[in-house]
């Protein structure tokens, strides 16, 4: 029996690519999909569906949201909370916004300017934790999961085997960041009128994805982790590329950083560890839930890059949530992906 699945939020770019992707599910019905202004319309206008063409948006209301197994929330940052609460603890329901990432309280309110409603499971499960163990352990039946920032995953996905091995001084990391225009959103201005020139944004530690990398990287290192990040938005649709440098600890070796990314990742399906020489391409990881990674040792100047790539709609987004709900449901972890 199919489980019946509703998307909060359908007609923006996640919620859209929710709904492809959960059409390519074999174990999901996606049932109800809710809107703001767009009630009324069909889903094949927003998503790249076919069997879910026809389906027609509804308002999000307690009432339209009840009687599915799995809910999936694409709403703005700070909506999320209001919604969150009108289900019941037998549903599986997943936050692709910020509102439910974080623990600190006090974080959340100086970043995102509101209450902090609470912390859910972290949705990441290729994260190394400093108990050894990787972040898809915590995943296995919850109820309730925070689907990672885009930014924040291809940053975390490049440096935490480093930082958990030691091999890169922590106190002056840099990771600059370019930025595909649909992590904008559907109305904003880049998406409206195609973007023909490049720009930096949110610069000089106020972007909301800092805490949340912060706080993957707590526990990895006994230093004070300081990291500089910059997104500058460019003329693409999907995508990130994540240019990551940190100065290497004494002694470490190419050799080494090799090691430490490959015993991390080597059974991963969805991080890849490039080779050769090879550097990622946001083309090669497009509409796919892989996240590709590379490195190069500057030995002039002692620092490392970790170069990582991934589709901040799919990796970023929707697939890691589809991901993450196969986890807790305890379906193969690459099932509809």
């Amino acid at each position: 029996m199919s489980l019946k699945v509703a998307i909060v939020g359908a007609s923006g770019y996640a919620g859209a690519e929710l709904a492809r992707l959960v059409e390519n599910h074999p174990e999901l019905e996606l049932v109800t999909v809710t809107a703001n202004s767009s009630v009324g319309a069909r889903l094949g206008n927003f998503a790249e569906v076919n069997k879910y063409a026809d389906l027609e948006f509804v308002e999000t209301t307690r009432d339209s949201l009840q009687g599915h197994d799995v809910v999936f929330i694409a709403l703005p940052h700070t909506k999320s909370a209001e919604v969150a609460d009108w289900f019941g603890e037998d549903v599986l329901v997943l936050d692709c916004g910020a509102d439910f990432r974080l623990r600190s309280a006090n974080d959340y309110e100086k970043f995102y300017k509101a209450k902090h409603p609470g912390t859910w499971a972290y949705g990441m499960p290729e994260l190394v934790l400093s108990t050894g163990i990787k972040q898809r352990e915590n995943l296995v039946g919850q109820k309730r999961i925070a689907v990672p920032g885009c930014n924040a995953t291809a940053v975390t996905l490049a440096l935490a085997p480093l930082i958990a091995a030691g091999l890169i001084q922590v106190e002056d990391i840099v990771s600059t960041l370019s930025v595909g225009t649909s992590g904008a959103g559907r109305l904003a201005s880049v998406n409206v009128k195609p973007l023909e020139s490049s720009f930096a944004y949110q610069v000089g530690g106020v972007h909301r994805h800092i805490p949340e990398i912060l706080q993957n990287f707590s526990g990895l290192s006994n230093n004070d982790i300081k990291l500089t990040f910059t997104p500058v938005l460019v003329p693409m649709f999907r995508g990130i590329l994540a240019v990551n440098s940190a100065r290497l600890a004494p002694g470490v070796t190419s050799e080494d950083v090799d090691h430490a990314l490959r015993d991390v990742y080597q059974e991963e399906q969805f991080v890849q560890v490039l080779s050769g020489g090879i550097s990622p391409d946001t083309k090669d990881v497009e509409r796919t839930n892989l996240c590709q990674i590379s490195f190069v040792v500057d030995e002039s100047s002692g620092r490392v890059t970790v170069l990582s790539a991934l589709d901040n709609l799919v990796k970023g987004t929707a697939g890691a949530a589809i991901q993450s709900m196969n986890l807790s449901l305890g379906f193969s972890e690459a099932t509809g992906l």
